[in-house]
């Protein structure tokens, strides 16, 4: 605002000794002057805010920055041109419909967190530079998309937000503009290709559940070959282990075991069978066989 405490302060007392002057010599003219003259050093005092930064052209060159606090400008010779903020700004940017490097069309929110950090430049070098930052980030933004494939924008997004950075601060060094951050808010892609996408991942999934069962089976397959050549060197083991399979089976009452013919054969369980028949009669009140 140009009128101010202390403008009006100014003016009073301008106008007040004019007054008194005429009062005293009972001429108007003291008024009127005094009026005029306090309304020219009115426009003299300007306040700028804590995180403001005003800048001064006189007679249309730069004549420096002034602020923050009350100074004072010459009315019709100096004039503010504009106010710089210095606080943290936030601006929010968008990229529609941009394809990725794998033709991917995806819709990309971010916001960028920037400061001016060099008020002369900004005044000076460009524009209109909150306008002139909003469309370097978009600009950037496309052209990162553009690049990248949709796997990496999805995973690497911290990558993506560092290298936007650096592109946007840049651009918007020689504009007096630092940027200190970009956040990627959200990644939106065609419903078609999420269910396409979420497909995918459920074959994904399968393939490797197929593949560590495979691996499982040639585990255990491994570990079969390694007993069998065990037992073929040691019958006493395998009759051992035959005796403890019987046992397993007959823990429960009422079990029911198929043991192949050639297991038999091979590993001498014909008389173990009987008296596993023997004690599976006994167990389920058979009685003595005849």
């Amino acid at each position: 605002m140009i009128l101010n405490v202390v403008s009006i302060v100014v003016f009073i007392v301008i106008a007040g000794a004019g007054l008194a002057l005429t009062t005293v010599t009972r001429s108007p003219t003291w008024v009127a002057l005094a009026a005029i003259v306090g309304a020219l050093a009115a426009l003299s005092p300007r306040v700028a805010q804590q995180w403001e930064r005003a800048v001064v052209l006189r007679l249309g060159r730069f004549a420096g920055l002034r602020g923050p606090g009350l100074f004072w400008i010459i009315p019709f010779v100096d004039v503010v041109a504009r106010s710089i903020d210095q606080r943290m700004i936030t601006t929010g940017f968008a990229a529609e419909q941009t394809l990725t490097s794998d033709t991917v069309p995806v819709n990309v929110d971010a916001v960028l967190f920037w400061v001016v950090h060099d008020p002369e430049r900004a005044a000076l070098e460009v524009q209109n530079y909150p306008v002139a930052v909003s469309w370097a980030a978009q600009t950037a933004l496309r052209d990162i998309i553009g690049r990248t494939s949709l796997a990496d924008l999805l995973r690497g997004r911290e990558k993506t937000e560092h290298e936007l950075q650096q592109i946007i601060d840049a651009r918007s060094t020689p504009w007096g503009v630092t940027v200190q951050g970009v956040e990627m808010r959200d990644i939106v892609i065609p419903s078609q290709l999420q269910e396409a996408m979420s497909r995918e991942a459920q074959a994904a999934r399968e393939k490797q559940a197929r593949i560590i069962l495979g691996e499982a089976e040639m585990e255990i397959a491994h570990s079969f070959e390694v007993a069998a050549r065990v037992y073929q060197d040691n019958p006493t083991a395998l009759h051992l282990r035959a005796m403890n399979m019987l046992y397993e089976g007959l823990k429960e009452k009422g079990a029911l075991m198929l043991v192949p013919s050639t297991a038999v054969e091979s590993m001498g369980m014909g008389g173990l069978l009987g008296a596993a028949a023997l004690q599976q009669s006994r167990l389920t009140g058979g009685g003595d066989p005849k």
